[in-house]
């Protein structure tokens, strides 16, 4: 999905279509320092999403005119548009592919995506990047695949707001590059994106080598609490936000509330560590965990993970090593919902 060259050095901004909100981000890059110089957000009626579909692009293109006219700090100047696409609705992996002529590479990828993949490959958009090249001709590419019906309710969306889509990606790789340029990381790192319903993990190293969706989220953990302490749903999510799983006199009651969402995590990461050790030899290993997203800002969870798993575990503000200048930066329990659309912002004229 390469854009022509005439489009090389032109401005985009990041566009992330969450559960139920839009975030927005455009940044400028002057030799080492990023900077800030639009970005917002605004809700939507959830129901206009159904399955990663858009099927009500009228309630949400309002939203959008909405967020555009009232909600931008600073300003969006262009009308170039990347955008991500639900991580757990797409297909994303990496395939090994044996020595071969460069004109035979797509053939192999679309006898691979028919092959492992449960959809008609007529009902899907596919992509690849050629991420390593080993010594003996065999090169190792990462493809993705994303439904039509998906895609296609985007570029709708995008035509009625009169936006011109740069380039697609999945959620994890946008906050797999949020990851890197606010961390620098260069150790094997396991990524969780804590989303409001549902959660997007992959191993980082050096380009994403394996990913995973668990089907919970920040609101899954705020409902069993809500259940657990009797209390309604605002109440829990108050509760969540400010205790946590930190010593408290309702740590006990959070921490039963939220074992068996925790546990599922557990198993979730040792599953893709051992995926990711297996096919990469003994001596690679995950270093480290790092958590983003809005459910990341549970207090206590990156204490409780490195206790679990002896992995080092932290939470990494998606907005560090960024400027905002004179504008008003987010809230600090809003830094992490913008990890998405500051990925898609910091795509580089080489990526596109």
């Amino acid at each position: 999905m390469n854009a022509p060259v005439f489009y090389k050095d032109k401005p985009i901004f990041g566009f992330d279509l969450g559960h139920s909100s839009i975030k927005v981000v455009q940044v400028e890059k002057n030799g080492r320092k990023t900077s800030v110089i639009g970005y917002g957000t605004i809700d939507f009626d959830p129901i206009a999403v159904k399955k990663g579909v858009l099927v009500d692009i009228e309630t949400i293109a309002k939203q959008t005119v909405k967020l555009f006219k009232s909600n931008i700090i600073g300003k969006i100047e262009t009308k170039r548009v990347t955008s991500a696409l639900p991580a757990g609705l797409t297909y994303s992996r990496i395939v090994t592919l044996p020595p071969m002529e460069s004109k035979d590479v797509e053939s192999a990828i679309l006898l691979e995506v028919e092959q492992s993949i449960p959809v008609p490959l007529a009902e899907l958009y596919v992509d690849y990047e050629v991420v390593y090249h080993a010594k003996d001709g065999s090169v190792e590419v990462l493809v993705v695949a994303a439904p039509k019906s998906i895609v296609d309710s985007y570029l709708n969306l995008f035509a009625v707001l009169g936006l011109e889509v740069v380039l697609f990606e999945t959620t994890i790789n946008s906050v797999a590059r949020t990851v890197s340029h606010a961390d620098n990381t260069s150790v094997p790192t396991l990524i969780i994106d804590f989303g409001s319903i549902s959660s997007d993990l992959a191993v980082f190293d050096h380009t994403i080598r394996v990913t995973g969706t668990a089907d919970w989220g920040g609101e899954t953990l705020s409902k069993e609490i809500a259940k657990v302490l009797r209390v309604s749903l605002r109440q829990a999510q108050t509760i969540k936000n400010r205790y946590g799983l930190d010593v408290s006199k309702k740590q006990t009651q959070i921490a039963k509330a939220l074992q068996p969402v925790l546990t599922q995590l557990i198993n979730e990461i040792r599953r893709i560590s051992r995926f990711y050790t297996e096919r990469s030899g003994d001596n690679s290993k995950i270093s480290q965990i790092v958590i983003l997203g809005g459910g990341a800002n549970l207090p206590g969870l990156s204490g409780y993970l490195t206790d679990k798993l002896r992995i080092a575990t932290r939470l990494v503000d998606p907005l560090q090593n960024i400027s905002f200048g004179r504008l008003q930066p987010p809230h600090k329990l809003e830094r992490t919902l913008y990890s998405t659309a500051v990925g898609l912002s910091l795509l580089k004229s080489g990526d596109i």
